[in-house]
């Protein structure tokens, strides 16, 4: 059995170190990390490169792909049964990767999702649970999720087998998690809920994969992006 993390970065210095090492202690020697680095103006391949040498695979983007193709061209590179999905800034919580692989093999989950503490950049706690701070409604069906998307990537991890299904990330979509989320619930596959928080989820306003704040206009036009790729898959079965 072999893990995959898989790791989006942009000029994430001030974290990322803190947030492998937290990763990697959890990890077996034939696991793997793969960051694919969009282009990052500060030290943070450097770092990486410095502190954790072949360890670590980096990839770097020629041009700036932005977070949702640099996270598929991540997972496109995973060879692992299990793929973790990983943002920058953040710090696992020791008894993450255990506790996930569990419920892969007692649930026969496909795809896993957990809960988290929210903290801010001092990792001083916000509140206790993610889902609740952010009214994410993790069992709300298709037409809920495209509403309001309750998942997220750093919080989740799938099985290899779910890849062909997801990948390539169609261009409208507006985030690579409501995407996977969508695809399994379409599909039918069985996705398991911990309720238990995984890890520190930071709110500092720089989060790559933070969605920023946007206009009505911009929502809009990132939920009918995502309903038309919805249905787009649909006619393709």
């Amino acid at each position: 059995m072999m893990i995959s993390v898989c790791m989006a970065t942009y000029n994430g210095e001030k974290f990322v170190i803190q947030q492998l090492e937290s990763v990697l202690k959890q990890l077996n020697d034939t696991d793997e990390i793969i960051v694919v680095d969009d282009g990052s103006k500060d030290r943070t391949v450097e770092l990486i490169k410095r502190n954790f040498g072949e360890r670590v695979k980096v990839n770097l983007n020629e041009n700036n792909l932005g977070v949702i193709k640099s996270f598929e061209k991540a997972i496109k590179m995973a060879k692992g049964e299990y793929i973790f999905l990983c943002d920058q800034d953040d710090v696992w919580e020791e008894v993450k990767v255990s506790k996930i692989l569990e419920a892969f093999k007692n649930e026969n989950a496909m795809l896993v999702t957990h809960d988290a503490l929210v903290v801010d950049a001092s990792f001083e706690v916000i509140h206790p649970s993610w889902n609740e701070y952010n009214g994410n409604k993790v069992k709300q069906n298709i037409i809920g999720n495209l509403l309001k998307n309750a998942f997220t990537g750093c919080m989740m991890a799938f099985r290899k087998e779910l890849v062909p299904y997801i990948v390539p990330f169609p261009q409208s979509i507006e985030m690579h998690d409501q995407w996977i989320a969508l695809v399994c619930k379409i599909e039918k596959k069985k996705i398991v809920h911990l309720s238990e928080p995984l890890m520190k989820y930071v709110r500092h306003g720089n989060n790559v994969t933070g969605m920023k704040k946007r206009s009505i206009a911009e929502q809009v036009k990132g939920r009918l992006g995502t309903i038309k790729s919805v249905k787009q898959y649909k006619n393709k079965k």
